[in-house]
């Protein structure tokens, strides 16, 4: 594992704010990052829109997958890979979902993607269930953080050491041999507080998965002095499940019966995960902070994946044929033999960042040192179960980053706050083919090598915002900042050791919105944004259903336009009840569109896709719930409707015979949780029913295949601390 030293940004805690109440038991302050705080409901310091969830909405939410909560963030499309949310696709404002890539995912503000730069992919996913809060912030303030900042950024919190000792206990079992339990202990002795939390989670079958995922966490804050304190935080996350590209065909998904089907049943993905960081926090006046954090994590994955053909005519079948053979390109001819795409990433850094706070001035400004690799080897067995193979493919990618950024927040009066910054990104990537295929004199031969290529790429990033406060209870915000995204190393260099000229992805985001927070019982929120890329990057890769495209990943300029609005309104509290009764809703509308020439070979013709809808890029996603709840019992009715979409650039209708091109129709899903705490004691019962209608539908068709959305599930649950 590369050796990394890295530190992250000072307290980011005083950007937002939330509405969220602090859970039963009160924890420690921990020196990590928050991009939202939970102090202010009206979010006043928070240059763009931005979203925080909260312990107690979790709690009530009762999720089996995080994919639950962040479709309750506006803007956010949520795409189920195999139901349980262990890899998590998500697009911001019409930007596409596949493996989160265009979305900067953080936990405790540290990067979660397997390569940050090269590779930024979440092939991992911190469980849902160790969390206290999920943020999301799509405005300006972005540059604070990075690389990828044409989204937004995503932080998942997890829970910081009690000020006093507390343990908590929890499991739920549910259908498909749903099971989940675990058990965290904390305590604050003197100046040092501690937190442990264990988490087996597994099922049998849920949609096709079965998984197995032991994850153990451990905090640690201690107290150094009157200005000085530092906190580390230690994991391992170690997770098997069948995960398979492989999906339905077309007239598998029409006749139905066969919706979670395990067509590969051999295929097998070990996920392992090690990941430390550090956070020491100096005040060296009463003014001036300085907080540096450095971290560094490893993720291995090996997948073992059988090898299938849509021709009949396919060497070394199995003789197991899924669809109808009479159909062109309808069936799948599954092979004897598999594929080890074995991988392993580390990734490490520092970042020391000093922040000044006056009356009229939060200034922050930080230079953050990362480094990655990337090992990667692929097998091919000669058996669907084979755990070994001969090696093809053999290589080494390597990234150096250096980031620069400074942001001030100034006060020019008590209603108008007006902020500024830039970031600097200079990111230099190497890869070194070692063993691979190549074409000389007509054949294709596999032979070692040692092919060495290099780029280098440099943006400054700059962003403004502003907040006035119209009057006591509401806001009118906005910003434009330059996003920034680099491409894959591998899109940006061939196995050929040649340098494409695959640009680096850039865009202006613009945002004008009004947020308004009345007493305790409504909140609500409007924002219009606009992003113009000057190139969307469209990967080339095989979970993005362009494992075979050829010629550039560049998309060329596209433009979304777009509302975000949302509004939560408790009748209980605004009549002055002891009961809480929350009518909640948010919606996102939004058009993603190409918005230039740009043709492609259609039949032996070209076809200008100018204007066509971006893929996976739904029109219209509606999220409501009503919510009762009097002395921590009640229950949780929500919807979540997503419309159409397309799944390819030439916005094709008909479904093609294989399952991978065609309209993806529109959904409404319901789930209902119901909770009822003891009196005087603090045990929790829980009842989730999710898909509570049963609805069918197709959650996506990539990489290779419908995937049907999982039908009704009922979990049960319980918690206690104490």
């Amino acid at each position: 594992m590369i050796l990394l030293m890295m530190t992250t940004v000072v307290s980011m805690m005083a950007m937002a704010q939330s509405s969220e109440t602090a859970d039963t038991t009160s924890a420690v302050d921990m020196p990590q990052i928050e991009i939202v705080s939970q102090r202010d409901r009206l979010l006043s310091s928070v240059p763009g829109s931005v979203a925080r969830m909260g312990s107690g909405s979790i709690r009530k939410i009762a999720p089996v997958s995080a994919n639950e909560l962040f479709r309750k963030i506006p803007g956010l499309n949520v795409v189920d890979e195999e139901g349980i949310g262990l890899r998590l696709n998500i697009g911001i404002r019409g930007l596409d979902p596949d493996r989160s890539r265009n979305v900067l995912m953080l936990e405790d503000g540290i990067p979660v993607a397997l390569n940050p730069y090269g590779e930024p992919e979440m092939y991992f996913t911190p469980p849902v269930d160790r969390m206290t809060a999920v943020e999301a912030l799509k405005g300006s303030g972005q540059i604070l953080f990075g690389p990828q900042t044409t989204g937004g950024v995503i932080n998942l919190i997890s829970a910081n050491p009690p000020e006093k000792e507390s343990s908590m206990f929890r499991f739920r079992m549910g259908s498909g041999g749903f099971f989940s339990s675990q058990g965290s202990y904390g305590n604050t002795i003197d100046k040092t507080g501690f937190i442990i939390n264990y988490l087996n989670k597994r099922a049998d079958q849920i949609g096709t998965t079965r998984f197995n995922l032991h994850d153990i966490t451990a905090k640690l804050r201690i107290e150094l002095g009157p200005a000085s304190r530092v906190g580390v935080k230690l994991g391992i996350y170690d997770e098997i499940s069948n995960s398979t590209y492989i999906g339905l065909t077309s007239n598998m998904y029409e006749r139905g019966g066969q919706d979670f089907v395990r067509m590969a049943p051999s295929d097998l993905l070990p996920v392992r995960r090690y990941h430390f960081s550090a956070t020491h926090q100096y005040h060296l006046t009463k003014l001036l902070q300085l907080q540096t954090t450095v971290f560094a994590y490893t993720t291995t994955r090996d997948w073992r994946r059988q090898d299938f053909s849509f021709s009949p005519t396919a060497v070394n079948r199995s003789g197991v044929v899924w669809g109808d053979p009479s159909i062109a390109g309808g069936a799948v001819y599954m092979l004897n033999t598999n594929a080890h795409r074995n991988r392993q990433f580390e990734v490490g850094g520092i970042e020391p960042q000093l922040k000044w706070k006056t009356e009229k001035h939060l200034l922050q400004a930080g230079l953050r040192m990362l480094s990655e690799k990337a090992n990667e080897k692929l097998l091919l067995g000669n058996h669907p179960e084979a755990m070994g193979g001969n090696v093809r493919d053999v290589e080494v990618r390597k990234g150096q980053a250096i980031s620069i950024y400074v942001h001030d927040k100034i006060t020019l009066s008590k209603k108008f706050d007006f902020n500024a910054g830039v970031r600097l990104e200079q990111f230099g990537c190497q890869r070194n083919i070692l063993r691979g295929r190549f074409n000389i004199n007509g054949m294709t031969i596999v032979a070692d090598t040692n092919l060495l290529a290099s780029n280098r790429m440099m943006a400054l990033l700059p962003g403004l915002g502003f907040n006035y406060n119209i009057r006591e209870h509401a806001i009118f915000f906005g910003g434009i900042h330059k996003g920034f995204a680099p491409p894959r190393t591998k899109d940006a260099i061939t196995a050929e050791g040649v340098v494409m000229d695959i640009q680096q992805e850039e865009s202006w985001n613009t945002e004008l919105g009004l947020r308004i927070a009345l007493g305790n019982y409504l909140n609500a929120e409007a924002t219009f944004f606009s992003m113009d890329f000057k190139n969307q990057i469209i990967p080339v890769s095989q979970s993005s259903g362009n494992a075979n495209a050829t010629g550039l990943a560049n998309g060329g300029r596209t433009r979304h336009r777009g509302m975000e609005a949302a509004i939560s309104f408790d009748l209980g509290k605004a009549m002055g009840n002891k009961y809480s009764l929350v009518f909640a809703s948010n919606a996102t509308i939004s058009s993603s569109r190409y918005a230039a020439d740009r043709f492609i070979a259609v039949a032996g013709a070209k076809t200008n896709i100018k204007n066509n809808k971006l893929p996976y890029a739904p029109s219209f996603i509606l999220n409501n719930s009503i919510e009762f709840d009097r002395k921590g019992s009640g229950f949780r009715l929500s919807g979540n409707h997503v419309g159409k979409q397309f799944a390819d650039e030439l916005n094709t209708i008909a479904a093609s015979a294989d399952g991978r091109i065609g309209l993806i129709d529109g959904r409404y899903t319901i789930d209902f949780t119901a909770f009822a705490k003891l009196s005087k004691k603090d045990i929790v019962f829980n009842l989730a029913i999710k898909n509570l209608t049963n609805e069918r539908y197709i959650a996506s068709r990539r990489p290779q295949g419908i995937r049907v959305g999982v039908h009704r599930q009922v979990v049960l649950g319980m918690e206690i601390k104490w």
